[in-house]
């Protein structure tokens, strides 16, 4: 699990400085200020949390249920919220109008990624001195 942290947390980081590079430079005079700062947010939050995947991963913590769970989260949730960001904030320029199934998605990643935080701090405080 330990390497699966690390593998995703490799292929997210890259993926969000380039989509990073992607939204400052090629997609600034395509997309509207607010849907620019939404793309943002998605490679702010993805980032975030592919650095946390490599924490975790080169971490010395045991490889629990618990740790297993909470890798799982961050995986799913970085890719429903941050990917449903993407395909919604750049809808005008691809075409994809799913918004209607998008739209509802975003929170539930976002809700994930809260949960993995949260099961973080009870992982951490049963961790023994």
């Amino acid at each position: 699990m330990k390497k699966q942290a690390l593998v995703f947390g490799s292929i997210f980081g890259l993926f969000a400085v380039a989509l990073g590079a992607l939204g400052a430079h090629a997609l600034k005079d395509l997309l509207t200020p607010t849907q620019l700062e939404s793309f943002g947010t998605g490679v702010r939050y993805q980032m975030y949390h592919a650095i946390i995947l490599l924490v975790l991963g080169l971490s010395k913590i045991e490889e629990s249920k618990l740790f297993k769970s909470i890798i799982n989260l961050l995986i799913i949730g970085i890719i429903i919220f941050s990917f449903s960001i993407y395909l919604l904030s750049t809808s005008s320029i691809t075409g994809i109008s799913i918004g209607f199934v998008l739209g509802p998605l975003t929170p539930i990643g976002g809700l994930l990624l809260i949960c993995s935080w949260g099961l973080m701090g009870w992982m951490f405080l049963k961790q023994p001195k």
